[in-house]
């Protein structure tokens, strides 16, 4: 950005402060608009000034721009003498602009500048908005948006030159006053802050103003007799206002965890925060994803429950809230539990318990009395349409981060608006007070550090060192990575074998071959929680300068591990159990892939409740009491957010299979939740060094969506459209794959009503095809591809603008510099000729 020619000695001391291209339009045009009513009204004040200007600068030794007319001069004339003693080095590091000594005349030149000009006359300001005002009044009916009007005013340094002493300019400044108090007095209530906000005037002056137009208001509506009815109004309007505003601070502060986000944010910073942000957009995905489940599956199976089991009820042990099965193994909860239909209650239960027996659909006879509910149907649809909405849902929230985080946004500016602009004048209460501070100071911290941050430039001996460091943690984390997938692969394989071994020689039910099941799911978890901290000790030897960066290095390295467990579990799962069930001694392998889901989730939450036990609490506990030190542990947001992507993945995958899955992913979110919290406040530290973490949110997101999210789409269309479902359980029985419950209500819808043949070719041609689908996932990719192009294209555009803006403020440098020469050289030569008369 284009930095402001600043003339005070004292500007090195100071941070350049930064405009955007709309702030500097705005501000030209107010220039532009003062210079012709200052030309008209002006002219006393500016031979005054120029008087002055004069009488404070002399040729030889006083054209420095630091004598202007200031309250710091004084102190500057006292400095004079002290000014001797600074060395080159100091001047050399001032700017040249400053280090210049100007003469009268280039001093004429720049207090006529239009950036200069702005606020040197008040009452030029005065006119101009009573002016503004008469026009608004008279277009009362399309009010102006704030963007009309000019939003800042640069300070000049003419402010403190002398203004006009004569009567006639006070009484016109008066008169002036007084005609924009009564046009601020007509206008409505937002117009009148629309406009108090865009003066270049002090604060005092702007409260003074509005204070008046109040004052005047009551004024004559106290002189005036309004009716009754009028009155009436009047206050209804106020009573509906008022609560209105009332239910929006009630809806306001409904909003989950907002006081513990605040905290958070006081406390640790943007990087902590986005972890707990994400774990609460993960909350409601679940969310919604159980009350479509529960609303189409759940809740119409639960109201007709199929027959019992000819086996009876298993006993319940307390070993079932760990592996799944056991009595849960027959309920709601799981694929086999629902039927391949569902009657309403005007059925018989004769007629019922015929149906069935029968294929899929619903019984003819039944169908006559009364309407049924195709739990097939509906089973198909509610998983697909849960699956549709939430990709939607997800690549909105995706480009809406995008265009959030990715914006041209120069910590300069925004640590300004974070300084002057961030505060909240409602908060009243001293918590809500104190935790705004601390939000806005831990804010300013990470801004200052990223303001502050240096690329030290390294040698080549440097340069093939860190390059050698680096290629050595990458391949201890690939390669611990690689030998743990294959660990578990053989691992897998051996359960695998071990339960069809088990089948082939059937044993009585007991605990202890329930809780082998709990092998496998133990050993992942365990993997998934060692092998971080191995991550963590390769990233210390890297010693990374930015935290940030050590951040997304360990987010990729954690996803790596993620994505290769998920695709060694998801081959097992869908590559073994579900193509021969009948060699592993299974009715329903649906139910047993949910089991194994709901055991992997819960032993996800069981070791990283150990995690934050034993790697935080007992940990701060041993540095405070045995290593007498007060290090305590920082949270580690890479691994944290890659638990919450890898157990999101894992409801998403079973959801076909365990309706009821999100219910106790949303159970393990808001526990998790408030140990995290109370872990995070007990035992860990703030970041050593701030940063902030403009774009953390933004990359969440998108490795929930493509990795995650992605993974599972495929993992559960695969499972529809390619795998044979159980002969004996689940509503798709009977079928060579689920996706023929589609295909065969579209063929009977046609049968039946043959107008909606057409709605029998649509599914035939566009949802049957293959073609279909890959070309809408491309166009679907495509757009995609075009809204981050664009966004890039804007970020390059303000880029050039802001590049733009720098270079014609050093063009204005230039040609000032440029001037100052000329002007010397001018002298000069005046000097030679009068020492020549003189001579001669």
């Amino acid at each position: 950005m284009a930095r402001n020619v600043n003339f005070d000695p004292n500007h090195h001391y100071m941070e350049a402060g930064l405009e955007s291209p709309m702030d500097e339009e705005g501000v030209h045009n107010s220039f532009h608009e003062l210079i012709e009513e200052q030309t008209q009204n002006g002219g006393l004040s500016e031979a005054l000034e120029l008087q002055q200007l004069q009488r404070d600068f002399d040729e030889e030794g006083r054209d420095s721009v630091a004598f202007l007319s200031s309250p710091g001069r004084e102190r500057w004339r006292g400095r004079q003498g002290q000014r001797e003693d600074i060395s080159e080095d100091d001047e050399d590091q001032l700017d040249p602009l400053i280090a210049e000594r100007w003469s009268s005349a280039t001093l004429r030149i720049l207090s006529s500048m239009p950036s200069r000009t702005i606020g040197r006359s008040r009452g030029a300001i005065i006119s101009q908005y009573y002016n503004r005002t008469m026009q608004l009044r008279r277009r009362r009916q399309s009010r102006p948006s704030i963007r009309d009007f000019s939003r800042s005013a640069r300070p000049s340094i003419r402010g403190y030159g002398v203004e006009t002493d004569g009567m006639e300019a006070d009484n016109v400044e008066v008169s002036k006053r007084d005609h924009l108090v009564n046009n601020l007095q007509n206008l409505s209530v937002s117009d009148r802050v629309r406009m108090l906000r865009a003066m270049p005037l002090s604060v005092a002056e702007k409260s003074d103003l509005r204070r008046l137009a109040l004052q005047k208001e009551r004024r004559s509506f106290s002189h005036s007799q309004i009716p009754c009815c009028s009155r009436l109004k009047y206050y209804i309007i106020i009573a509906v206002r008022q609560s209105w505003y009332s239910w929006l601070s009630f809806l306001h502060s409904l909003q989950l965890w907002q006081v513990a986000l605040k905290t958070v944010s006081g406390r640790f910073g943007t990087g902590v925060l986005s972890y707990f942000l994400f774990l609460k957009t993960l909350l409601f995905f679940n969310l919604f994803l159980f009350l479509v489940t529960g609303a189409f599956l759940v809740l119409p199976q639960a109201v007709h429950p199929p027959p019992p089991p000819p086996q009876g009820q298993v006993n319940f042990s307390g070993l079932e809230l760990l592996t799944g099965g056991g009595c849960f193994s027959h309920s709601v909860m799981y694929h086999g539990y629902y039927s391949n239909f569902t009657l309403h209650k005007s059925c018989t239960d004769d007629d019922r318990l015929h149906n069935l027996s029968a294929s899929n659909g619903t019984g003819a006879g039944c169908a006559s009395k009364h309407l049924s509910y195709n739990m097939p149907l509906a089973y198909f649809f509610t998983i697909g349409m849960a699956f549709f909405i939430t990709c939607i849902i997800l690549v909105y929230s995706m480009s809406k981060s995008f265009g959030q985080s990715f914006r041209i946004d120069k910590s300069h500016s925004i640590l300004a608006m974070k300084v002057f602009c961030s505060w909240d004048f409602k908060v009243i209460k001293k918590t809500s007070v104190k935790l705004m501070s601390d939000n806005i100071c831990t804010q300013i911290k990470e801004l200052l550090a990223e303001v502050n941050h240096k690329h030290d430039k390294k040698t080549v001996s440097q340069r093939l060192w860190r390059l050698v460091v680096h290629s050595l943690a990458w391949s201890i984390c690939i390669g611990s990575t690689i030998a743990c997938v294959v660990a578990i692969y053989y691992f897998s394989d051996y359960m695998h074998e071990d339960l069809r071994s088990r089948a082939s020689s059937p044993t009585k039910y007991t605990l202890l071959s329930e809780a082998r099941l709990l092998a496998l799911p133990v050993v992942v978890s365990l993997i998934n929680l060692l092998l971080p901290g191995l991550f963590n000790a390769a990233a210390w030897m890297e010693e990374y300068d930015s935290p940030s960066v050590r951040t997304y290095v360990a987010i990729s390295r954690n996803l790596m591990l993620k994505v290769s467990v998920l695709g060694i579990l998801s081959y097992h799962w869908l590559g073994r159990v579900a193509v021969e069930p009948q060699n592993l001694g299974l009715q329903c392998w649906e139910n047993f892939v949910g089991q194994e889901l709901y055991r992997f989730l819960l032993m996800d939450f069981i070791f990283t409740g150990l995690d934050t036990l034993f790697g935080e609490f007992l940990w701060r506990l041993f540095s405070e009491k045995v290593l007498r030190r007060s290090r305590r542990p920082v949270f580690d947001i890479a691994r944290n957010v890659l638990e919450l992507i890898y157990g999101q993945t894992l409801a998403w995958l079973g959801v076909l299979f365990t309706p009821l899955l999100p219910a106790i992913q949303i159970l393990k979110l808001l526990l998790l939740f408030y140990i995290k919290k109370g872990s995070l406040m007990m035992n860990c530290q703030a970041p050593r060094k701030p940063y902030r973490a403009s774009q953390m949110t933004t990359i969440f997101i998108t490795l929930l969506c493509f990795p995650s999210f992605l993974g599972a789409s495929v993992a559960v269309t695969y499972t529809m459209w390619s795998i044979t479902p159980s002969s004996s359980c689940g509503p798709f029985r009977g079928l060579k794959t689920m996706f023929q419950a589609g295909k065969s209500w579209v063929a009977q819808l046609g049968k039946d009503n043959p107008n909606l043949s057409l709605l029998a070719w649509v599914h035939s041609y566009l949802v049957e095809n293959p073609l279909f689908l890959f070309l809408a996932a491309g166009i679907f990719l495509i757009v995609i591809y075009f809204h981050t192009q664009v966004v890039d294209g804007q970020r390059k555009i303000i880029t050039l603008l802001q590049e733009q803006i720098q270079n014609e403020g050093e063009d204005k440098k230039f040609l000032i510099t440029r001037l100052q020469s000329i002007h010397e050289q001018k002298r000069t030569s005046n000097r030679r000729l009068t020492s020549q008369d003189t001579a001669c």
